[in-house]
């Protein structure tokens, strides 16, 4: 019952949070990598970074539910959430958060000392995120900026330095985020209002197209960019088309934001505009 009830907690059972996690890394690592040198240490990598996506997403849920506990038994959508129904406690969540974060840490040590200290300094901005949409109308944009934040660790762990390219990416990524998490809080909106938290949902909700299409814009002129930066070779940029209309057509045309369901569904659909930006990389560069 109580592994049923973690396993809940950190919804492993809903992996489009420590995916939309983890593409980012995987991005800044392919995006970085020189595939003439060896394999091994590229997949290594990867999964050390999946790894680490899938935990830290997991201490995550748990902050962030101890935080929301009492906002998310007023939502329909989350009031059943182990925590929120009091069937785990804030002290055992909290013990399940620091075991979790000490795994995460365990992963963290195999890279170098630079993607070390970069990402230990990045904490602070992991758990304090649920905070934000008690006082500003931007809560998505802390998220951005905390849910891309891998990317500059993927190119961190090969090349030891932060440079231009992946701060380019970096910024894109964060309006992708603002983007999709945006059409998330589309699901949440009345209930939200009503008990005074803030959103870009909220705060755009009278046009929230303009504001959707202008963060896919800047995405996908962060991928042009970043493309030419890295001197990508013509298949990177037919790749990008597939991604472009997933986005611009298959997300955005296709969405209303009043059908909670759609809502759901379009926000999903970000896992496979991550596995597509992923693939254009690695073609791009063999």
């Amino acid at each position: 019952m109580q592994f049923n009830l973690f396993i809940e907690l950190i919804r492993l059972k809903k992996p489009i949070g420590y995916m939309l996690l983890f593409w980012p890394c995987a991005w800044g690592l392919t995006a970085v990598f020189d595939f003439s040198s060896k394999l091994n240490v590229y997949f290594f990598y990867l999964l050390l970074f999946f790894l680490g996506a899938v935990l830290m997403r997991s201490a995550g849920c748990i902050v962030n539910d101890i935080l929301d506990k009492n906002f998310d038994s007023r939502v329909s959508r989350t009031k059943n959430r182990p925590i929120a129904s009091e069937k785990i406690s804030i002290k055992r969540g909290l013990l399940y958060a620091s075991f979790l974060c000490l795994l995460a840490f365990l992963i963290l040590i195999n890279f170098n000392y630079f993607t070390i200290i970069i990402a230990l300094a990045s904490m602070p901005l992991a758990f304090t995120y649920p905070l934000m949409k008690r006082f500003t109308y931007w809560p998505q944009l802390f998220l951005g900026i905390t849910f891309n934040y891998g990317l500059i660790l993927g190119w961190s762990s090969i090349s030891s330095n932060v440079e231009y390219i992946p701060i380019i990416f970096y910024f894109g990524a964060i309006f992708w985020t603002l983007g999709y998490d945006t059409i998330y809080g589309f699901q949440d909106i009345k209930d939200d209002e009503i008990i005074g938290l803030k959103s870009t949902s909220i705060k755009f909700k009278n046009d929230p197209y303009t504001f959707l299409y202008l963060c896919y814009s800047i995405f996908t002129i962060s991928l042009i960019v970043v493309g030419y930066l890295l001197k990508m070779n013509i298949f990177y940029y037919i790749m990008l088309v597939p991604v472009i209309f997933q986005m611009f057509y298959l997300q955005l045309y296709k969405l209303n934001v009043s059908d909670a369901p759609i809502c759901l569904k379009t926000f999903k659909s970000n896992n496979f505009l991550g596995i597509l930006i992923f693939i254009t990389l690695v073609v791009g560069k063999i």
